[in-house]
């Protein structure tokens, strides 16, 4: 069937307009039911002992005076745990040369980070379990730390993992051209260095776990906050040995994820195995500050970066040099090179050159593990990129706007292969660049800036063109071995009162998927949305799919959606054009009514398709298929990733005397294919751009010299609040992907990708004329006066 989306003239045209949430009212009111307000018959809570060391040999756990505390059921030690749970490997074939050690769910012998866990209490309430905690007398044998990420691979450097041989767990090189060559003939070079600080995701919710093991059924019933649960239900299932189909995972709200809940965390599948060898409820919910030492971190790179142009500005070559520390294991199952690799991948993105160099060095710290948070790698590599082209306009003399005209990649030279080897169907650098022109006023903005400077305030303005990886193929994780879904499907069922159900494998972690879906589904089958109900988040009754990740839930499980959505319409023109003595293209469904396509008239309401089709099937027609519920998958086939782009600019001020930055205007133009709830659709890139301000200003797990965490609170580890945050003005240049009919490609990490480097930029720009530069973030105070020369280096 053809179908005219997001034409304003068709009744339930659902795409492309703003519709409010159907759960908003019920989060709004306090309503939601996030894992912890489940409470089942017989359930008790876990609380876990975590290493104070970072490396250290556990010598003994003594948990005699644990086991008299009042409450206290059980204590389990790592040995105990491991014989109810297998370790894991966190490898991925296409990764070549990645290697990590076994990890358990609980610490046999030795702890490798501060807050890994060594030990477990059970009890009836989580405050005894936590008392059970502090009676235990656990005693440990410290060990020399690996922190520094430049000398982990040092001669005489400690080895974490000694049967692995060294501390190196991944390392790639990408080159395409004669890149020394074209370095030593270019007109100029331009280098520099760049940091980007540690920090994790602080989501609203913590994680969250309660498992259920049922002996008699042997079943296992997770509740669990996480983004994918039939990713969970796997791995629940192969290191418990349960088979596949006794393992039920339920995802319901969930309070923020942001890749955090993507991951296999040691604490939660020792609930599962605590579950299993007690045979009954067991709950586990992170408070916030273990949470600091327990969620993964992201972002801890050092970059050496070069760029090579000509006399008229055109970029020549690129050469990368990454190096980041993952923590003492690669996470399971995604592990923990693939922020790395995204780096080599991004760097240079946007830009037409061909000629290009990048390394990536993953290496292994005591600290806690790090693993892929939202924008994988590509704040990084879009601060590094952007970072080196301003530089080589200001070398050049160049405005930063025109050398972006001169080597964004031409919006009429797709498809087009990059130097990194990405396959880049349609993207629209330029005419996202004319939107945010037209947007931001550069040339008020310029003249502001100049009358500021005569006042002796120092502004400044920053650009960030960027690209982001969405829809992701099996060529992401399946492909390595990972049993990570990249297809998605969905199931639409008509109700005998014309209402529509939807189960889909993605899931709604508050960005609003649920929304989008219902949006997708209406238009679909010709309801209006408030006849849709979609249902998320349940291994044992939706589709299997992948899940929420890499900006998938719109373009993969929304076009399983529509497809399953027009599949039901024509079952039901089917079925109506045997009741109405009609051809099945001459009806059509819109507004919940069966309709003549030519004149629109209202031949049938679908109440009445559905009364007859459940309770008086005998007066249909013999043979006559009466199906009201289609399922339909998708996944990608043309293009291993689907990739948005967009463009971003930060006006902000420096104040020079106490290196505090005030942000006045963020702008951010993104193309993000078909665009379905535009609301919905700028609320993510918003709160993607506080997430990159957050990383650009405030955010850093800081760790001492012995591999402890300083900032483990929220008192001491800085968010960006609402206070701080500019206005931020969206705009959309939409150029939908022809993979499929939806459009879609993916809208969830845009903002956070570009936002770091258009505010580095911003700050250099206002810091210029005083020959001051910053490249490490997050940009402190500190960091800023350094720069100036105020504080020595």
């Amino acid at each position: 069937m053809t179908i005219a989306l997001g034409n304003p003239d068709r009744p339930n045209s659902y795409i492309g307009r703003s519709v409010p949430r159907p759960n908003a009212g019920k989060l709004v009111a306090g309503a939601g039911r996030y894992v912890d307000d489940v409470v089942l018959p017989r359930m008790v809570h876990v609380a876990f002992l975590r290493s104070p060391h970072a490396r250290a040999r556990i010598e003994a756990i003594d948990v005699t005076a644990a086991l008299e505390v009042p409450g206290v059921i059980r204590v389990f030690t790592g040995a105990d745990i491991a014989e109810a749970c297998t370790p894991w490997v966190a490898v991925l074939a296409h990764l070549k040369g990645l290697k990590s050690a076994p990890q358990h769910a609980v610490a046999v012998d030795h702890a490798t980070w501060v807050g890994e866990p060594v030990a477990a209490v059970v009890a009836d309430s989580r405050a005894a379990a936590e008392d059970g905690l502090a009676a235990i007398e656990a005693s440990f044998d410290p060990l020399p730390v690996v922190v520094d990420m430049r000398s982990a691979l040092d001669a005489g450097t400690p080895l974490i993992h000694p049967e692995l041989g060294d501390n190196l767990t991944f390392q790639r090189l990408h080159e395409k051209g004669e890149i020394d060559a074209v370095f030593a003939s270019a007109h100029k070079v331009v280098e520099a260095r760049f940091k980007t600080g540690r920090h994790t995701g602080v989501c609203l919710e913590p994680r969250s776990i309660l498992a259920d093991y049922s002996r008699s059924e042997g079943q296992l019933t997770v509740y669990h906050s996480t983004q994918a649960p039939h990713m969970m239900q796997t791995v629940f299932a192969k290191h418990l040995d349960l088979p596949e189909a006794k393992v039920r995972v339920i995802c319901g709200d969930v309070g923020g994820s942001y890749g955090i809940k993507v991951h296999v965390y040691p604490d939660e599948v020792a609930t599962a195995a605590i579950a299993k060898i007690m045979g009954r409820p067991v709950k586990f919910v992170a408070d916030r500050l273990e949470s600091f030492a327990s969620d993964i971190h992201a972002r801890d790179h050092e970059i050496d970066g070069r760029i090579a142009v000509d006399e008229t500005g055109r970029i020549l070559a690129l050469d990368i040099d990454d190096l980041t520390g993952i923590g003492p294991y690669s996470v399971y199952p995604r592990t923990s090179a693939i922020e790395g690799n995204q780096v080599v991948n991004l760097c240079g993105g946007p830009y037409d050159f061909q000629t290009y160099r990048a390394r990536t060095t993953v290496v292994l710290q005591n600290k806690a593990p790090t693993c892929q948070y939202r924008a994988v790698g590509h704040p990084i590599a879009t601060a590094v990129t952007e970072g080196l082209v301003d530089m080589a306009a200001e070398a050049l003399g160049l405005d930063p706007v025109e050398i972006r005209r001169r080597n964004l990649v031409p919006d009429d030279a797709y498809p087009y292969t990059s130097a990194a080897n990405m396959r880049f169907e349609g993207l629209s650098h330029h005419a996202s660049l004319d939107k945010l022109l037209a947007m931001i006023d550069y040339d008020a903005l310029r003249a502001d800036q100049a009358e500021a400077r005569k006042r002796g305030v120092h502004r400044g303005i920053g650009f960030a063109s960027f690209i982001e990886l969405t829809n992701p193929s099996p060529f992401m994780y399946g492909i390595g071995g990972a049993r990570i879904s990249a297809q998605d499907g969905c199931t639409v069922r008509m109700d005998p009162d014309g209402s529509v159900v939807a189960m889909s494998g993605v899931t709604e972690q508050g960005q609003g998927t649920e929304g989008m879906l219902a949006q997708i589904v209406a238009e679909g089958v010709g309801v209006p949305v408030s006849k849709v109900r979609i249902i998320t988040g349940d291994t044992q009754t939706t589709p299997y799919g992948g899940g929420t990740w890499a900006s998938r839930g719109a373009g993969i499980g929304g076009e399983a959606a529509l497809q399953a959505g027009l599949a039901l319409r024509e079952n039901i023109l089917v079925i109506a054009a045997s009741m109405l003595q009609a051809s099945p293209d001459a009806l059509d469904v819109a507004d919940g009514q069966v309709v003549d396509k030519a004149t629109r008239e209202a031949r049938m309401p679908l109440e009445e398709l559905g009364r007859i089709v459940y309770f008086r099937g005998d007066t249909l027609a013999k043979g006559l298929p009466r199906e009201l519920v289609a399922t339909r998958h998708y996944i990608t086939s043309d293009y291993p990733f689907a990739f948005t782009n967009g463009v971003q600019a930060s006006y902000l001020e420096v104040d020079v005397e106490t290196g505090f930055i005030k942000l006045l205007k963020h702008w951010c133009v993104e193309d993000c294919g078909r665009v379905i709830n535009p609301m919905l659709v700028d609320e993510q890139i918003r709160g993607g751009i506080v997430q990159g301000i957050g990383g650009a200003l405030y955010e850093e797990c800081v760790y001492d010299g012995e591999g402890q965490l300083l900032n483990a609170n929220m008192a001491d580890y800085l968010v960006p609040m609402a206070a701080e945050m500019p206005d931020m003005i969206i705009g959309h240049v939409e150029t939908p992907t022809r993979e499929s009919l939806l459009g879609a490609k993916g809208a969830g990490e845009a903002g956070t990708a570009g936002a770091p480097a258009a505010i580095m930029n911003a700050i250099n720009d206002a810091l210029r004329p005083l020959n001051a530069r910053v490249t490490q973030m997050p940009f402190t105070p500190e960091r800023i006066l350094t720069a100036l020369g105020t504080i020595p280096h």
